[in-house]
């Protein structure tokens, strides 16, 4: 089975953004499925005392073609490091629960980055207000094909492939205005396409929360 953590292709090219009308057709449905979760049975938030805080859970759309990391950035978080030639990088769009550096939500525009090791298991989140570093768990014994990994690729006709699957990952470190989500877990709901030239672009949904995996 092909996994997040196996996948080794050649480096991939530039970024581009998200088309409109492919995540406007996914993410109404998504979104529902992810607020049927039990995590979201409690609507508190965390630090109430910050205003910019996001909602727990708040949920993230990851978005766009991949293309390598040379030199990351430092985020402050001692679990990745993003200059060691492993990571991949593509944008992160708001869906649900968390704005800008000002507040607002346009789900038309990116607020931040995903950097994640095709064939590793580390992956953060560089957002606005601090940054969010997890791993991802492994696929436990007699799990069905797509749970915590790919099920069996699916032809686009076009010489690619759709990797669909879900994915749960422990949070190892949090800063900033996410401090409260360290330990917590984030449940992806991933749509992959490995394009015929071996890029990758990414359609995920990330519902992050406070609460451990069950």
């Amino acid at each position: 089975m092909i996994t997040k953590r196996s996948l080794n292709q050649p480096k991939l090219g530039s970024a581009q953004g998200p088309r409109n009308k492919q995540r406007r057709t996914f993410i109404g449905g998504a979104l529902a499925a992810l607020l049927a979760s039990p995590l979201l049975v409690s609507p508190r938030r965390v630090m109430a005392e910050e205003t910019d805080a996001p909602s727990d859970p708040f949920i993230l759309l990851l978005a766009g073609v991949y293309k390598p990391v040379v030199h990351g950035p430092n985020l402050g978080l001692s679990a990745v490091n993003l200059n060691d030639g492993s990571y991949s990088v593509t944008r992160i769009y708001p869906v649900f629960g968390i704005g800008n550096e000002e507040g607002r939500t346009d789900q038309d525009k990116a607020i931040g980055n995903f950097y994640v090791q095709f064939a590793g298991t580390l992956c953060a989140y560089q957002l606005p207000g601090g940054a969010i570093a997890m791993q991802f768990n492994s696929i436990p014994a007699g799990a069905p094909p797509g749970f915590n990994g790919f099920a069996t690729p699916i032809s686009d006709g076009m010489g690619g492939q759709f990797l669909e699957g879900t994915f749960e990952l422990t949070i190892l470190e949090a800063t900033g205005i996410y401090r409260a989500f360290k330990g917590g877990h984030n449940h992806m709901v991933d749509k992959l396409h490995l394009l015929a030239n071996g890029q990758f672009d990414e359609f995920c949904f990330c519902n992050i929360s406070t609460y451990p995996f069950p």
